[in-house]
């Protein structure tokens, strides 16, 4: 039930009456929303619910268990359950497939007599997001940043909350738990905003988002060798933008949908690619996934805390994890490699800066390469393979100017 149908408005409307109809009742509004969330998810594929289902009751018992004990041991054997059972979860579903591939390659390499299956698996739709949920629901409670949640009920609904369920944005047990224990009350004002938001949502995926995929990006990343220089570098902007309007729209319709439900999720985007430098851009793109991976992987990693070349090394293993989190492909990797490095040099520009006033007169010049160092990297974020990446940046290292893409069929052919 994808966001820009008219299915899922149909669903929103029907939800919002329920939700309203049964707000002064907490446990059968919380059951209505589980029922809708489930109904949502279980449109794309009935039994993978079971694997939400699964997660919810491991964390659940592993976060109660955490809470009850003080033993030092204990509390880490809880949490490992909870970090095996998830990241094996997405290890298994996600990426088997990719590692399995990749021990084959390297035996073929070294001429040896092994080879591991390919799995025929479905990939569930927002295992990434979900997965992240629960994650950091234990992991607060480890740290004593979180109390458990009142029942399994209101827990389940924490993870399967339909708006944020497929696509995000990542929200934090500490943030969305508490909201569950105040009664809803009807506000005009914030039911206006968040239908302004989905349709903000609705105009970014639809009128932007799917017009420059269909009219440029998917033409030129099909096959770069039939185009020009310059129109390939116009596919790559067109992809920075289009990428941005279909994350962006999807956090708008999310957050615009809660929000109709007197419910608040965190931002998502805050104008990236206005950023002064690469920290920067993570501050304003994906907040959520950001702030993510820096509480739960760079900070327990070491963060900065133990001297500048462990802090570029913290930064970019972080980077390359979570580029490897949006996808399994060695594209993903070096794109999130590139974050890293980039990251890194960041932090030592910074660091050799410290005691300097900063120079206004630089901060342009800060965007436009900050906004073109994305673009790069978007590249291998968007090629199918490497070879496309590299044709397409051998096409735009050719400065070759003819246009092609408005004028010729050749890429349909």
């Amino acid at each position: 039930m994808l966001f820009n149908s008219a299915d899922y408005l149909i669903f929103l409307v029907l939800m919002f009456f329920g939700f309203w109809a049964l707000r002064r009742f907490r446990a059968w509004r919380v059951l209505f929303l589980i029922l809708g969330s489930c109904f949502f998810y279980m449109s794309w594929n009935r039994y993978l619910i079971l694997l939400i289902l699964y997660s919810t009751l491991i964390d659940w018992w592993t976060g109660n268990a955490i809470a009850r004990t003080s033993a030092p041991r204990k509390r880490k054997f809880y949490l490992l359950v909870s970090l095996v059972t998830n990241l094996g979860l997405l290890f298994v579903f996600k990426y088997a497939n990719f590692f399995f591939d990749a021990f084959n390659q390297l035996a073929q390499w070294l001429e040896l007599p092994l080879h591991a299956p390919t799995l025929q698996l479905l990939l569930p739709v927002g295992i990434s997001f979900y997965t992240f949920q629960t994650l950091s629901y234990t992991i607060d409670i480890y740290r004593g940043q979180l109390e458990p949640a009142r029942n399994l009920r209101e827990f389940f609904l924490y993870v399967i909350f339909f708006p944020q369920l497929v696509a995000g944005p990542i929200v934090r047990a500490v943030d969305f738990v508490p909201q569950l224990d105040r009664t809803p009350v009807p506000n005009v004002r914030e039911g206006i905003d968040g239908l302004y938001r989905i349709a903000i949502g609705l105009v970014k995926k639809v009128a932007f988002a799917d017009y420059l995929a269909l009219n440029v990006v998917e033409r030129v990343f099909e096959r770069p060798e039939l185009f020009s220089s310059l129109e390939c570098l116009v596919a790559v902007y067109a992809y920075a933008f289009q990428i941005y309007f279909d994350f962006s729209a999807y956090s708008d319709i999310a957050i615009g949908s809660a929000k109709m439900l007197g419910y608040h999720m965190p931002e998502n985007f805050n104008a990236p690619y206005t950023a002064r430098n690469l920290q920067e851009f993570w501050h304003r793109w994906h907040m959520t996934l950001s702030t993510w991976l820096r509480d739960y992987l760079y900070i327990p990693l070491g963060g900065s805390r133990h001297g500048a070349w462990k802090t570029y090394r913290n930064l970019f293993l972080t980077m390359l994890l979570g580029g490897l989190w949006h996808g399994a492909s060695w594209t993903f990797v070096v794109w999130g490699a590139m974050h890293g490095v980039g990251l890194a040099l960041t932090r030592m520009y910074q660091r050799g800066r410290e005691n300097t006033t900063p120079n206004r007169w630089l901060e342009p010049f800060g965007v436009f390469f900050t906004f073109h160092y994305v673009c790069l990297a978007w590249i291998f974020f968007r090629a199918p393979s490497f070879e496309v990446a590299a044709s397409m940046l051998q096409q735009i290292a050719g400065l070759s100017m003819d246009c092609l893409l408005y004028t010729s069929d050749a890429a349909d052919e």
